[in-house]
């Protein structure tokens, strides 16, 4: 059996960071908690990172369009300074356009998509 890390965001774009080779995204995502008597909701930000074909529509994303991504958590650690740090990375292996921003629902013409999402 094959062990597997894996994440699903569906959120807000907030920055699009687009290089050559690699794009990376912040992300928003809500999620509710009760304050008292009332619902609040948390804003949690995550940065995914893009590469191969995703890189291409991913440089294409707009700020404010909600996206479905999914995809492998990576950890990785460095040594800087005598210290050892952690990071954690979220690489996207699926992405779908849900609203672009504004409200309009996404164009679903690109045939190329390979991300069996179902909606």
């Amino acid at each position: 059996m094959q062990n597997i890390a894996e994440f699903r965001i569906i959120g807000r774009v907030g920055k699009v960071d687009a290089k050559e080779k690699v794009t990376h995204i912040d992300i928003a995502s809500n999620y509710p908690r009760k304050d008292g008597d009332s619902w609040k909701d948390d804003t949690h930000w995550n940065r995914v990172t893009f590469f191969g074909k995703l890189n291409e529509r991913a440089a294409k994303i707009g700020k404010g369009d909600l996206v479905h991504i999914t995809g492998r958590v990576r950890q990785n650690s460095y040594e800087a300074d005598g210290t050892r740090h952690y990071t954690v990375d979220l690489i996207a292996d699926r992405m779908a356009t849900i609203i672009k921003n504004g409200g309009a629902p996404a164009d679903r013409d690109d045939n190329d998509q390979d991300d069996n999402i179902p909606f």
